[in-house]
């Protein structure tokens, strides 16, 4: 046979392995990967020769009608039956999606060599810490406070050698004292975020891949020198053609990679830690980790960090905080170009020199560099200033700066605060604010039942919760927080959180942010001025911006407005009531009630019907081809087999065929 005859039969075979697959994928009416469908197509293929050879020895030889044409339909029937039983036995064993496709395993199998490299050097670090006996579920020593203090020392020198993204998570855990005991706390927060500078040329590779031109073109000057050098980005000093003095925050070559590996990493150690261990699950690790990966991969693309610096700006116009601008058009995913400000970190101890400036007018900086002039500005003043600003961010405007340590704040030299680093900004609606807003006044006048009321209106409500037993913890809660002497900071919190925790109740991610940044900003004002009363401040704050609630004027404008807002309906309700009442009397009175009115509703009830009337087909079909296989009387097809038994055969196909698509449709998990 020469080339040609041989290549038409493969295509001619090819084409019968795909009509056979396609014509059992639609009888079953559902969309199967590519590799089982021609493994389906081919077995019903090579059944499909056999089976009709089968049938057709029970014909005489010679018979002539439809006879031979109705054993072969069967033969064609039977063998769509086996595809189609193939394909019902592997949704049951193997569900579509459960496994990747070969193409999908080809392509990330470099990708598992690496990250599975990666898990290994993770594992041997934790290993080396000695947190092995804790990954394999055993907790030695963890119920006493000497375990507790050297199993945090060990995670704590674990994740600092474990890289940047173990780093950050270190930090964000420091800040949740409603999950770990103070002993981890004190431990994490010995955290920095350090790293050596990356070589200039790498960083050159960035800036012209993200820069819209070359880097001489849109800045004349610039220091190759980093002013600062952490583990995701680091920042220089430049100017631009117009003169104006800039910083450039570069994000390090080839962090997002190693990032986004460590989170694989981090969500399966998660996801086994959940499974395998209490702890795990009562701290819910799977959703810590899916919320930090959410925030780190924001915190990795620079134009949401420019958004934020946008959108706080906006909000902090007009107050003693500075935000730097943003020159847009000069930022991308991995650069990011703002106003250099002229001061010092507040985490660095100022030299005062003079006072600040009066208001609206700049000072100059002292001969030899922008060096801070805080003068004799009083520190307590000042961290009033800085609390006032971020509770009117969280309380009235909804977005916040959710960093704010000593590092990210900068005392300016004209004597105002300037917020830097806002990779993590968090945000409130207007609801939100509100259940705060009302929480904060309830502890401001000592209420136990209206703090548990807006404490309930703040984290989701569970289905049973005792109140009362709930109102009396919040009540011995303030009289021993808020009835003696200054608050205990971030402690109150700390318990409030154990209250909350106590009661099954779960703290949103927006909540947790704004405790996470009262948490941050009480060591940063505590360092700026010792003795600093965050809580009473926080009172006082309340008294002042939310007390007009309380005015009667104000009183009387709400209800004039609400007043106003329900005329309209208030007018119409006299005819509909008389409406009503009039066809109740006259017995017209009619209820009208849509059921199903949600498509999707109605796409679920008729579902379940077609399953059922499936079922009930095959079934019927069934049984009439086992009572018709029972009857031996009857015209003779051949000589063995009867017309009766020819319509049970094909029957039974048919109930076979009915009663795979129900049990491929129960087998479907998207369904």
């Amino acid at each position: 046979m020469d080339f040609v005859g041989t290549l038409v039969i493969v295509v001619a075979i090819l084409v019968l392995i795909g009509l056979f697959s396609l014509v059992a994928r639609r009888l079953l009416d559902l969309r199967f990967g590519l590799v089982r469908a021609f493994v389906a197509g081919a077995l019903a293929y090579l059944l499909a020769g056999p089976l009709a050879q089968a049938l057709a020895g029970s014909v005489p030889l010679g018979s002539s009608g439809i006879t031979p044409l109705w054993f072969l339909i069967l033969a064609v029937a039977c063998a769509l039956l086996a595809a189609m039983t193939f394909l019902a036995i592997a949704e049951a064993l193997v569900p579509t999606g459960s496994v990747p496709g070969p193409i999908e395993l080809a392509r990330s199998l470099r990708g598992r060599v690496v990250r599975s490299r990666r898990y290994f050097a993770i594992v041997g670090v934790l290993v080396r810490h000695g947190l092995g006996p804790y990954l394999r579920g055993r907790s030695p020593d963890v119920e006493a406070p000497s375990g507790r203090a050297r199993l945090a020392r060990s995670l704590r020198g674990a994740l600092d050698d474990a890289g940047v993204t173990f780093v950050k998570l270190g930090q964000i855990l420091s800040t949740r004292p409603d999950l770990l005991s103070p002993e981890f706390i004190d431990e994490l927060t010995l955290l920095r975020d350090r790293a050596s500078p990356a070589p200039w040329d790498e960083v050159e590779g960035v800036l012209a891949a993200e820069l819209p031109g070359p880097l001489e073109e849109v800045f004349p000057e610039f220091d190759r020198r980093p002013l600062a050098s952490a583990s995701i980005a680091q920042v220089y000093a430049a100017r631009l053609r117009s003169g104006e003095r800039v910083v450039v925050k570069v994000q390090r070559p080839g962090i997002a990679d190693v990032v986004e590996r460590d989170l694989d990493i981090m969500a399966r150690l998660a996801a086994s830690l959940e499974v395998r261990t209490r702890w795990g699950r009562a701290l819910g690790v799977r959703d810590l980790v899916r919320g930090f990966a959410d925030a780190l991969r924001e915190e990795l693309d620079f134009r949401v960090e420019a958004a934020n610096m946008t959108a706080v700006a906006a909000v902090s116009a007009g107050t003693a905080v500075h935000v730097p601008a943003v020159h847009a058009p000069l930022c991308g995913r991995r650069v990011l170009v703002m106003e250099r400000l002229d001061g010092s970190p507040l985490g660095e101890d100022p030299a005062p020199s003079r006072a600040p400036a009066p208001s609206g007018e700049a000072a100059d900086p002292p001969p030899g560099g922008p060096e801070p002039a805080a003068g004799d500005a009083d520190r307590s003043e000042l961290a009033r200033t800085l609390l006032e600003a971020l509770l009117r961010q969280i309380m009235l405007d909804g977005v916040f700066h959710a960093d704010p340590h000593p590092g990210n704040i900068m005392l300016l030299a004209d004597g105002r605060l300037g917020l830097l680093d806002f990779g993590s900004v968090g945000r409130l609606d207007a609801g939100l604010r509100a259940s705060l807003q009302r929480l904060l006044l309830a502890m401001d006048r000592g209420d136990p039942l209206g703090v548990s009321d807006a404490l309930l209106e703040v984290v989701p409500r569970p289905g049973e919760i005792d109140e009362p037993r709930l109102e009396r913890e919040l009540g011995r809660f303030m009289a021993r927080h808020l009835n003696h002497g200054p608050a205990g900071g971030v402690r109150m919190f700390t318990d409030l959180f154990r209250i909350v925790s106590g009661h099954g109740l779960a703290v949103p991610p927006e909540v947790a942010a704004v405790f996470r940044t009262l948490a941050t900003v009480e060591g940063t004002l505590t360092g700026l001025a010792p003795g600093f009363d965050l809580i009473g401040e926080a009172r006082a704050f309340a008294g002042r911006h939310f007390a007009e609630r309380r005015d009667p004027a104000a009183i009387r404008k709400a209800a004039t407005d609400e007043l106003a807002a329900l005329l309209p309906m208030l007018r119409r309700l006299p005819r509909r009531v008389e409406r009503i009442v009039g066809a109740a009397e006259q017995g017209r009175l009619t209820v009208n009630v849509r059921l199903l009115a949600d498509e999707r509703d109605r796409r679920h009830v008729t579902g379940m019907l077609h399953q059922v009337l499936l079922t009930v087909l095959a079934a019927t079909t069934g049984l009439m081809a086992v009572l018709l296989l029972g009857v031996e009387s009857g015209p003779k097809v051949t000589a063995a087999v009867t017309l009766y038994q020819l319509l049970a055969y094909n029957l039974l196909v048919v109930a076979a065929v009915l009663a795979l698509r129900v049990l491929v449709l129960i087998f479907r998990r998207d369904l």
